[in-house]
């Protein structure tokens, strides 16, 4: 007889009515007390822990999925487990099965998560936007986009229309006008947009608004052999009681999901939060390690965000990147420049973007500098005294901050500018 260290109370290992489960290694059999959880790996859980589901769908993605990142099976299973909880986390990330070659394993994720998701629906050939609201009219489902690097072409008719649908149906309450025949005639009703989605193929070129909705899990080729092949004759019945294992979790933890509100990491914040608050709210109800385990998944998104920003791989706006260059290029604390001086600087600090050869076709000029910051950010340009035209500090200052290019404080009161000296201005 032992004694239980979480409950102080007595239990028999031997007993067989006491035996629940295994610990150890895939293939080794362990005896386990009633009461107690076992994680995926290996780990043991106080009596109350309610995330052994997402354990057993982590580990059963071990078993068939290698993603470059480990973690990425984690993911995948608080994913799967989010889609039976949408409604109640009013927010969906788009989730990107990606990989730069073919034979990496992206048609077999699909197939698993169409086991494991809520009502799923392979939608390969999905082309009509109109359809897709239909579809959502009947029933919240999980649209499952294969090949998507096809699918979502962007030199492909309609896919504009189709992509616009896929962005409004990430909050709960985006809608579409849709043509629905009457004995009349025509008739406009809004549907509903709203539903999880996940999208696979080869290094697909999503559109910014789409990539800051999703998050993305990588795969290569198991050249190894380190994973088992999906035989679906044989393991069918069991991916199928795994996902209705799924469907019942989700609704004991619904109530929790609905109101919980857990403590996000640092800088997760704006679109990243609509992304990542989902799935730590799912981690939440789960409990255990699973808070943590998310925790880590959203630092590393942000860190590889940041990376990616510094790669030059997210695109910058030309208003944005007109902001950071004068930024840049403004003189010490002097609080009022000339335009005539920002436009000659620019060219020559970054003469790609605003010179005579740059995409725009030729240099910047006074007219559409001022364009620029008046509609990109409400800033004008004004004259001190009789002077030429140009920008004051006071009246950038708080949108460089906003911007997260500066820490400035804000003068509390409007100073005085003075018109800078030197030859060179």
């Amino acid at each position: 007889m032992s004694v239980d260290p979480y409950t102080d109370l007595p239990f028999n290992f031997y007993e067989p009515d006491d035996v629940v489960g295994s610990v150890g290694p895939v293939g080794s059999v362990g005896l386990i007390p009633r009461g107690i959880a076992v994680g995926s790996t290996g780990s043991v859980s106080p009596v109350g822990y309610r995330g052994e589901v997402l354990d057993r769908v982590r580990t059963w993605l071990a078993r068939f999925i290698l993603t470059v990142h480990d973690s990425d099976l984690d993911l995948l299973a608080l994913w799967a487990a989010h889609t039976h909880l949408c409604v109640e986390t009013y927010t969906t990330p788009r989730l990107v099965i990606d990989s730069p070659i073919h034979g990496a394993g992206k048609t077999t994720v699909m197939e698993h998560l169409q086991r494991l998701c809520l009502r799923p629906v392979q939608a390969a050939s999905l082309s009509s936007p109109a359809m897709l609201a239909r579809l959502l009219d009947v029933e919240l489902r999980t649209i499952l986009i294969d090949e998507v690097d096809r699918n979502l072409n962007p030199k492909r008719e309609g896919v504009e229309d189709l992509i616009a649908v896929l962005n409004a149906g990430y909050k709960r309450g985006g809608t579409r006008p849709v043509l629905v025949p009457t004995k009349d005639g025509w008739n406009v009703r809004e549907m509903p947009t709203f539903a999880p989605v996940a999208m696979a193929g080869n290094a697909p070129h999503l559109p910014d608004d789409t990539r800051s909705r999703t998050i993305r899990v990588l795969l290569l080729p198991d050249l190894e052999g380190r994973v088992e092949s999906s035989d679906w004759e044989e393991i069918e019945i069991d991916a199928a009681d795994l996902g209705e294992a799924l469907a019942q979790w989700a609704d004991e933890v619904r109530d929790t999901v609905r109101t919980v509100r857990p403590v996000l990491p640092e800088g997760c914040t704006g679109r990243s939060k609509e992304r990542w608050s989902p799935i730590r709210r799912v981690a939440e109800a789960a409990g255990g390690h699973w808070p943590s385990i998310a925790d880590d998944l959203i630092r590393r998104d942000l860190i590889e965000a940041q990376m990616d920003r510094e790669d030059g791989m997210v695109s910058t706006p030309p208003a944005v990147t007109l902001l950071r260059d004068i930024h840049e290029l403004w003189p010490g604390d002097d609080d009022f420049t000339p335009t005539s001086w920002l436009v000659s600087e620019l060219i020559l600090h970054n003469p790609r973007t605003w010179g005579p050869d740059s995409a725009y076709g030729k240099a910047l000029t006074f007219q559409r500098l001022g364009r620029m910051l008046a509609q990109g950010f409400k800033v004008n340009s004004s004259r001190q005294g009789d002077g030429p035209r140009g920008y004051y500090r006071q009246s950038l200052a708080p949108v460089w901050r906003r911007m997260g290019m500066a820490p400035g404080i804000e003068p509390t009161e409007p100073t005085e500018p003075v018109r800078p000296t030197g030859e060179n201005r």
